[in-house]
């Protein structure tokens, strides 16, 4: 049993095959995925895929690459999105000042804001961090978030335990395989394995040795098989501990038992 905590499979290089692949993901042995919303429209469509696929969970957010496009009519919409039993996080939502596609101050505001809204709706957060470090952390530590995934971890391991030292997961995904991420794995092998969860972040970030190509979430075992390499434990139990701490983090079998009912 695995879980990809976030993945994009409304994206368009699933048009081909999107319903094929899901399809076959739980006969891989992946029991759940977190649809993750990064835009209005993607928000949207994680909702419907979540809808569509009983194993198949959403969240609800948007990206700060797109923070100059929000407005207030669309924070409340984004608040109703987060009224579906399906919606079982808000995010991803951070800063990103490598690109800049949004000014620094305006995703400084809708970070402020979103937390704030994930925080009354009491939801998990997922936290999206490049070129923002330490940004991205005194926000969230002046914020009232406490619960949530620091996605795509890019740091060392001394900000990962900061993070976890305020209550966060830490979302390992294909990078962990690369040749040069050394960094990344020192921290993975200083961060407790209670507090890391699984993600392909597809279709990007593909592990090696499937590194260029589309991702998806049948990657994952790559994933957990390096971690497992660096904690010098199994892989069976990477994937039992990375499920638990899933199943927790997003409450999901709490969500599977009033969705059955």
């Amino acid at each position: 049993m695995i879980i990809d905590t976030h993945a994009h499979y409304d994206h368009r290089q699933y048009n081909g095959d999107r319903d094929s692949l899901i399809r076959s993901l739980p006969q891989n042995d992946v029991n759940f995925v977190i649809n993750v919303g990064s835009s209005m429209n993607s928000s949207r469509a994680s909702v419907r895929l979540a809808g569509e696929y009983e194993f198949f969970f959403a969240s609800v957010g948007v990206h700060p690459h797109e923070a100059k496009s929000l407005d207030e009519e669309k924070l409340a919409e984004l608040k109703a999105l987060c009224n579906n039993k399906k919606v079982v996080a808000y995010g991803e939502i951070g800063l990103d000042f490598f690109h800049n596609f949004s000014p620094p101050d305006v995703q400084h505001v809708w970070f402020q804001r979103q937390l704030g809204l994930a925080h009354e709706l009491d939801l998990p957060v997922i936290i999206h961090s490049r070129d923002a470090a330490e940004d991205v952390f005194d926000v969230i530590k002046d914020s009232s978030v406490r619960k949530g995934v620091i996605h795509s971890f890019s740091g060392d391991a001394a900000l990962a335990l900061r993070y976890i030292n305020l209550g966060f997961y830490i979302g390992i995904g294909g990078v962990v395989t690369f040749n040069k991420a050394g960094t990344l794995k020192a921290a993975v092998e200083a961060v407790p394995l209670e507090r890391i969860v699984l993600e392909t972040d597809c279709p990007y970030l593909t592990p090696v040795p499937n590194r260029g190509k589309r991702n998806d979430s049948l990657h994952l075992t790559y994933i957990a098989n390096e971690i497992a390499k660096i904690k010098g434990v199994s892989f069976e139990t990477i994937c039992a501990k990375t499920t638990e701490n899933a199943l927790n983090l997003f409450n999901l079998e709490a969500k599977n038992v009033i969705l059955r009912h």
